[in-house]
């Protein structure tokens, strides 16, 4: 596809969703569940045709040989994944319709009333790679926040978007909604992306899901907002005084319990008065689970006593990193307030957690600790739509407005103020 031809498509599709948001921002509650319903039902009755569109993927992508064993197993599209899908889609049909709400009306002097309505952002650009199943949780979350979107995702996984797109379209038209409501760029030339991010007479928001690079490109050139994070460099401080077979297993899981996720933590710090009873213990199980701990001078000084620890000295580049692998920094600190100045400078502002017995210490976290997900006494592996409640994301946010943390369907709508009169004048 030349470039001609390119910004042609990308034009069609962006006047193609503008229409259709109109549509969709007025769609019953009942039509979108119904949507959603469908498609939950053609993602389980479909499976044959997704799995083969999925064997064309992953097999270009094994001759090809440029994705890692990690990224090829997020390409598959497994049977447990497709019902997870499902269920996803059911989940939202069964949540509360929150579009057109009101709330907060207050008669003001004059005798208006005033208040602010939910409404749909309108049109959204989804651009994502490697997971397919991406492709439903956005256009799920699309349909249910009354949205339209653009997805485009890597092109390593064109197939498989094509054939779940197809049934959402599909989903769409049997609920007498818009199909052109949830649209997939048909071409994987990089400069789709390009002028995806740059329509905004067409596009309001550009949520981009994938790695740093992509999301540093789309930040510096998109002319539309962009909800985004870059890294997830979540923290766990073990406070004193804390409950240490609590710090331990908590620890333990928001570390070890899956190693590429943003939400896994990264660093750990530990109060001065915990740390002698405390990292020995939490050295142990990272020792047995081969978990390497880059470490400051007070740290090494406990841990190199732990039979099998792999330990280096850790330098400043490891205080901001995101491992995404078997690799924790850890640092002591003298308390609470040191625990806070270091999140606050070296976080990414994704997830950071307190484990304590004080309530005035997790207070101060909670208040002062500048991340999107702040957690007292829980592992950060929870900062996830899934299990926020939300039915299903459609990424994190460690941006500061509207939409903060995990993206839901509140994150997909914003508020408009609203007047009622009877007839006022302003004098």
């Amino acid at each position: 596809m030349n470039v001609s031809s390119v910004a042609e498509t990308m034009r069609l599709l962006g006047a193609q969703a503008r229409s259709a948001s109109r549509l969709m921002a007025r769609a019953s509650a009942a039509d979108k569940a119904r949507a959603l319903r469908q498609l939950a039902r053609l993602l389980r009755e479909r499976g044959q045709p997704l799995a083969a569109a999925n064997q064309t993927d992953l097999a270009r992508a094994k001759a090809a040989g440029d994705l890692s064993a990690p990224l090829l197993d997020r390409l598959k599209l497994t049977p447990a994944t497709l019902e997870t899908c499902a269920q996803g889609c059911e989940q939202l049909a069964a949540m509360p319709n929150i579009v057109g709400e009101v709330w907060g009306l207050r008669e003001q002097p004059s005798g208006i009333r005033v208040g602010r309505m939910r409404v749909p952002i309108g049109v959204f650009g989804m651009i994502y790679e490697s997971r397919p199943n991406v492709t439903i949780e956005a256009a799920s979350l699309s349909i249910k926040s009354g949205n339209a979107c653009i997805l485009r995702g890597g092109s390593e996984a064109l197939a498989s978007n094509q054939a779940l797109a197809a049934l959402v379209r599909e989903a769409l038209a049997s609920a007498s909604l818009p199909p052109d409501a949830v649209q997939l760029v048909p071409t994987a030339d990089r400069a789709a992306v390009g002028h995806l991010i740059a329509m905004p007479d067409y596009v309001d928001l550009i949520i981009p899901r994938g790695g740093r690079g992509l999301i540093e490109r789309i930040s510096r050139e998109a002319k539309v907002p962009v909800i985004k994070h870059l890294d997830g460099n979540c923290h766990t401080y073990i406070d004193d005084p804390c409950d240490l077979d609590l710090a331990v297993t908590v620890t333990d899981n928001a570390k070890t319990q899956k190693y590429s996720p943003c939400n896994a933590t990264e660093s750990l710090l530990v109060a001065r008065g915990a740390a002698r009873d405390f990292l020995p213990r939490i050295g142990a199980v990272f020792a047995a689970k081969g978990v390497e701990m880059r470490c400051d001078a007070q740290s090494r000084a406990i841990l190199q006593a732990v039979p099998g620890a792999q330990i280096k000295d850790a330098d400043e580049a490891d205080w901001s990193a995101e491992y995404l692998a078997p690799i924790i920094s850890i640092k002591v600190v003298a308390d609470v307030d040191e625990a806070i100045a270091h999140i606050n400078r070296y976080s990414s502002h994704h997830t950071d957690a307190i484990l304590t017995r004080d309530h005035q210490h997790a207070q101060r976290f909670l208040r002062e600790v500048d991340s999107a997900s702040v957690m007292v006494n829980a592992s950060t592996r929870f900062a996830d739509g899934f299990e926020y409640g939300l039915s299903a994301e459609i990424g994190i946010s460690t941006d500061k407005f509207h939409a903060r943390g995990p993206v839901g369907v509140e994150g997909l709508t914003s508020l408009k103020w609203v007047v009622l009169g009877q007839g006022q004048i302003r004098g």
